[in-house]
C-alpha cells in the first residue's frame, strides 16, 4: 500500500539544505484510523510523550485527594520541565507533602533544559541536583503512587517493582497494546519506557482526550488531568517551548506534549482524537513544525488568528547577527 508521506525542509539560500521525514496518525476514541502518514504500525519509544498515562493510576487511585495534590503539582507530573524557580518549588511542594526529599529520587541529575536557569544556579555558587531533572515531576508522582500501593519506594525504577507494574496495567489498557511482549529500556531518567505502534499511542490520548467510555473513575481521573496541564501549561514545559506556548494559544482544545527524539501527541477534546507522530531522525525542530500543521489540518486552529499562528508555521530561521538564513516548513500530503 502506497503511504502519504509527510517532509519537512530546512532552506538556506533557496535551497534545500536538510530533510526530515515523520510519520503520524490520527486516531479518534473509538479506535477508528482516521488518516496516516508513513508506516504507523512500527512501534516507537513515546518517551516523555507518554507522561500523562504515567500518572493517570495515580490520580484514578485518589492519590490527588490523598496528598493534596494542587493542579499545578498534577500537571508538573505530565512534564518534561524546564528545570526553572517554578517548577523547582512545584516539586519540592509535592515531595514536602509525602513527607520525602531530593535523594528518594531515583532519575538522576542534569543542569536545568533551560540554559537561563542554569546561569542563575551557577551564579549562585549551587549545582543542579535531581529536582532538576525534566523528570522530576513524574517522579514525584511515582513516588506517590508507592505510597499509596503501600509498597517501599527503594527501585520504583525498576520493570519489576509495584509502581511500574501498575503504571504499565494502566497504560496496556488505554493503548490497548501487550505491554508484557513490548520491547523496553530505561528512559533517559531510568523509570522504563515501552515501544508502541503510534496508532496506540494516538489512541490512548483520544481515549483521554474523550473517555465518556471509560469507567467512571478513570473518567474523571482523564477530566482531572486535563484540566490541570490545559490550565497551567507553563508547569508541562515552560518558557520558549513549543508544548507550553501552544497550549497557552489554545486554551483548554488541547493537551500537547513533546517526547524525546522527536515524538508528539496531541489530545483533542472537541474532536474526539489525537494526533502522535515521530520523526524518524529524532529531530524536535521538524516534529514541532508538523504538529502544527496537523492541528491545523484537523481544524483545530481555525479561530486563532494567521498571525499567532504563522511564526509556527513557517519557522524562520537567524543566525547571531538575527539575520534571516532560511526557513523550517512542512510538506504534508493531504
Amino acid at each position: 500500500m502506497q503511504h502519504k508521506e509527510i517532509t519537512v525542509t530546512v532552506s538556506r539560500g533557496g535551497i534545500v539544505e536538510s530533510k526530515h521525514q515523520i510519520k503520524a496518525a490520527i486516531v479518534s476514541n473509538k479506535g477508528n484510523v482516521l488518516d496516516a502518514w508513513g508506516d504507523i504500525n512500527i512501534p516507537v519509544y513515546p518517551r516523555s510523550a507518554i507522561k500523562a498515562m504515567q500518572v493517570l493510576s495515580l490520580i484514578e487511585m485518589g492519590g490527588a485527594e490523598k496528598f493534596g495534590f494542587t493542579e499545578e503539582e498534577i500537571a508538573i507530573c505530565c512534564a518534561s520541565h524546564n528545570g526553572e524557580k517554578k517548577h523547582i518549588q512545584t516539586v519540592q511542594a509535592m515531595l514536602e507533602k509525602l513527607e520525602l526529599n531530593e535523594s528518594n529520587f531515583e532519575c538522576g541529575t542534569h543542569w536545568p533544559m533551560r540554559v537561563e536557569a542554569g546561569y542563575v544556579l551557577s551564579e549562585q555558587g549551587e549545582k543542579p541536583n535531581q529536582l532538576h531533572n525534566n523528570c522530576s515531576g513524574k517522579h514525584a508522582g511515582m513516588l506517590a503512587l508507592a505510597q499509596l500501593l503501600n509498597v517501599s519506594p527503594q527501585g520504583y525504577i525498576h520493570l519489576d517493582h509495584a509502581v511500574q507494574q501498575q503504571i504499565a496495567n494502566t497504560m496496556a489498557e488505554m493503548c490497548e497494546w501487550d505491554y508484557l511482549s513490548a520491547p523496553s529500556s530505561p528512559d533517559g531518567c531510568s523509570a522504563p519506557t515501552w515501544a508502541i505502534p503510534l496508532t496506540n499511542l494516538a489512541l490512548a490520548f483520544a481515549k483521554f482526550a474523550a473517555p465518556e467510555s471509560l469507567p467512571a473513575k478513570r473518567k474523571t481521573a482523564c477530566d482531572t488531568i486535563f484540566n490541570a496541564v490545559v490550565k497551567h501549561p507553563f508547569m508541562v514545559a515552560g518558557t520558549e517551548r513549543y508544548c507550553t506556548e501552544m497550549m497557552q494559544i489554545l486554551g483548554d482544545k488541547a493537551f500537547i506534549k513533546v517526547g524525546a527524539e522527536g515524538v508528539y501527541i496531541a489530545a483533542i477534546p472537541s474532536l474526539k482524537l489525537a494526533i502522535a507522530l515521530k520523526c524518524q531522525d529524532g529531530a524536535v525542530r521538524a516534529a514541532e513544525n508538523v504538529m502544527t500543521a496537523l492541528l491545523d489540518y484537523v481544524g483545530i486552529t481555525k479561530h486563532i488568528a494567521d498571525e499567532i499562528m504563522a511564526p509556527y508555521r513557517s519557522v524562520t530561521l537567524k543566525n547571531w547577527n538575527q539575520l534571516k538564513t532560511g526557513a523550517i516548513e512542512c510538506h504534508l500530503d493531504s
